[in-house]
């Protein structure tokens, strides 16, 4: 872990109201998929993030919800090139190191970020380790990297991505993939025998909480249970 400084590159949207920021990244700067950095726009303007690109990318980037906050508006009217400081990386959210046990990665909302990088990094090394991402969004418009997502299902044989919608009734555009929330039923559906694999969960605290609850419930042993605190709100 360290300091760097880094400018920024580009930002786009990459869901209704979230962006990414995209930085160049440091020379030395070295990181794990899955890992976090925090960004300091100011000695009083600081949020942690968890990496979106993956260690092969040449760019270092970040996704939020745009909410209403002094970083926030601060990040928000960051001008390309303007210069900001870094420190990390830090987390230790990560695949199984035995890759013949498959991993379960459940994400609620902006919590994907973390899984964009390790599913890239697993597809560009051609990982033979069974993947599937159960991802929860109130909405399409809400599900940053889906279409990603599933472009990287096509080219990854040992992806399979399941995306559910719990709000369909608020959304404009048409959805023909599963709806409601990622429940006992869904995951019995999407993994078959729950007691295999390991499973990552990230997103909102109540959502994981429910979710570690609905493992542990359906007899998936605590030390198959991988949470961290998501960085990004």
């Amino acid at each position: 872990m360290g300091t760097f400084e880094t400018t920024l590159l580009a930002r786009e949207e990459v869901a209704e109201r979230t962006m990414a920021f995209h930085f160049a990244k440091p020379a030395g700067f070295d990181f794990a998929p899955g890992q976090a950095i925090d960004v300091a726009l100011s000695q009083d303007l600081r949020h942690a993030f968890s990496i979106v690109s993956a260690p092969f990318e040449p760019r270092l980037t970040i996704a939020t919800r745009m909410r209403d906050s002094a970083f926030k508006r601060a990040l928000a009217s960051l001008a390309v090139g303007a210069t900001v400081t870094i420190d990390g990386p830090f987390g230790s959210l990560a695949l199984p190191a035995d890759r013949s046990v498959p991993a379960v990665l459940i994400a609620g909302g902006i919590g994907i970020t973390p899984f964009v990088s390790i599913l890239r990094q697993a597809t560009q090394d051609g990982l033979a380790q069974p993947l599937v991402l159960l991802y929860s969004n109130r909405r399409p418009e809400d599900a940053a990297f889906l279409g990603e997502l599933q472009q990287l299902e096509k080219r990854n044989a040992n992806f399979r991505l399941i995306a559910t919608m719990t709000q369909m009734e608020k959304s404009a555009r048409p959805w023909a993939g599963e709806r409601g929330k990622v429940d006992e039923d869904l995951l019995k559906r999407a993994v078959g025998d729950l007691s295999a694999p390991t499973y990552l969960i990230t997103g909102p605290p109540a959502m994981v909480e429910a979710m570690q609850a609905t493992l542990q419930f359906a007899g998936v042993e605590p030390g198959r249970i991988v949470t961290e605190e998501f960085y990004g709100y």
